[in-house]
């Protein structure tokens, strides 16, 4: 018994896995409105009546999709403003992780921004907490470097938005397959960011 716990725990696992990477498949191609359980189950190699085992709704799926995105998104952008000291540099590494986060997963970024209006209220109020502290973090970056003298932003949140709204964009024409690299992106984001705030 004790044995076979572990084993069927890596089954389940596995299982959840291969359903949410179907419903990233299937909600970035088709959007989440025109995809159907059926859809995903079948991309997964399951029948849908296996889904619900796993997930009792399609979102279900698509919040176990938006909250990871989010949540991996803003550990970027976090690790990013703790990685450098001087205010401009660290406003410039912010965008240029946040882009390349972006790039990197564009299909996933694309579901998490567009798809933010198919979620329950619930699962809305949740993500949202995690934008805001995406955008918090910008505007404490921001703060810092107006109080340094080095940055001129008269408003902060409405600043934020526009630079962490360079890296969101992306995700809607972005294609990891084109000829544009996610570190060439990020280096012309961070490039284009610091002459957005940086005080002349």
């Amino acid at each position: 018994m004790t044995a076979e716990a572990p084993s069927s725990r890596s089954r389940s696992a596995a299982t959840r896995e291969r359903l949410i990477e179907a419903a990233v498949e299937a909600f970035a191609q088709k959007g989440f409105a025109a995809t159907t359980t059926r859809d995903i189950a079948s991309r997964a190699g399951m029948s849908p009546a296996a889904v619900y085992v796993h997930h009792a709704t399609k979102e279900e799926l698509l919040f176990e999709v938006s909250h990871r995105g989010h949540r991996a998104a803003l550990a970027r952008i976090r690790e990013a403003a703790a990685a450098r000291t001087d205010p401009i540099e660290r406003i410039g590494h912010m965008v240029s992780e946040f882009s390349r986060w972006h790039a990197v997963n564009s299909r996933v970024g694309r579901i998490v921004q567009y798809e933010f209006h198919a979620l329950i209220p619930e699962h809305r109020r949740e993500i949202a907490d995690y934008r805001r502290g995406i955008e918090r973090e910008m505007q404490n970056a921001l703060a810092e470097g107006v109080t340094a003298g080095v940055v001129d932003a008269e408003d902060l949140k409405g600043t934020a938005l526009a630079l962490l709204s360079i890296s969101i964009d992306l995700v809607r024409w972005y294609s990891p397959d084109g000829a544009t690299t996610p570190d060439q992106m990020a280096e012309l984001h961070a490039r284009l960011a610091v002459r957005m705030v940086a005080r002349r």
